[in-house]
């Protein structure tokens, strides 16, 4: 499954509230292409660790924009409360357990539940020694690193990244970088700062505004 990001330049990207507030407009396809964008690697990693197919993590992904889209007014922003993080991770929690009751063969719960899923609760609070919980705090980091690097990325220039991405990220030796590049070692080493500062300042603003 492979789908190219979309990424605002970085005086267009949104407050993570505000976008949950547009988000409640269900016809703000620039918003919610940014929130999908933003978050359907992160479900669709969860889901295909927790043991589910492909198909089914699509299912899952498909299923939690779905369960987003008609619940994110119900939603509280009161920090004391809990954090969209909690309320999303709640939220495809209950997606991939309704994966795998729809598999046949499997025993359905004594209890019966309506046709409309349950709502996460904010004051839910997770289990550290559940392996759903460490699952996803996992993915949660590494869905943080790629959005950022995705969002830095279409911030540089092309052949910048590609200098950046042979030297810090494939690891080849700086004088390889060069004869490939054309670049000088000194500005190999000026890009490669540059970039990782980049990454690490959009972390710490996706930590802000996603949680």
């Amino acid at each position: 499954m492979r789908l190219r990001a979309f990424s605002p330049t970085e005086n267009q990207i949104p407050t993570r509230y505000s976008l949950l507030s547009r988000l409640e407009n269900r016809d703000d396809h620039e918003s919610w292409k940014d929130f999908f964008d933003t978050y359907w690697r992160l479900i669709y990693s969860v889901a295909m660790r927790s043991g589910l197919t492909e198909s089914e993590a699509q299912d899952v992904v498909q299923e939690t924009v779905i369960t987003v889209a008609r619940d994110i007014h119900k939603f509280k922003r009161d920090r004391t409360l809990g954090s969209f993080k909690g309320w999303l991770r709640n939220t495809v929690h209950w997606r991939i357990a309704d994966q795998f009751r729809k598999r046949p063969g499997e025993k359905r719960r004594a209890r019966t539940r309506t046709d409309e899923a349950r709502i996460p609760e904010l004051t839910e609070i997770p289990d550290p020694a559940n392996p759903l919980e460490s699952l996803w705090q996992a993915e949660w980091r590494a869905n943080l690193f790629e959005a950022a690097v995705d969002r830095v990325k279409r911030r540089v220039k092309e052949e910048h990244y590609q200098i950046f991405y042979l030297y810090a990220v494939k690891h080849w030796p700086v004088l390889k970088v060069s004869r490939v590049t054309g670049a000088s070692v000194g500005k190999i080493y000026i890009i490669k700062h540059r970039i990782a500062t980049l990454i690490k300042q959009e972390i710490r603003n996706l930590e802000q505004t996603l949680i």
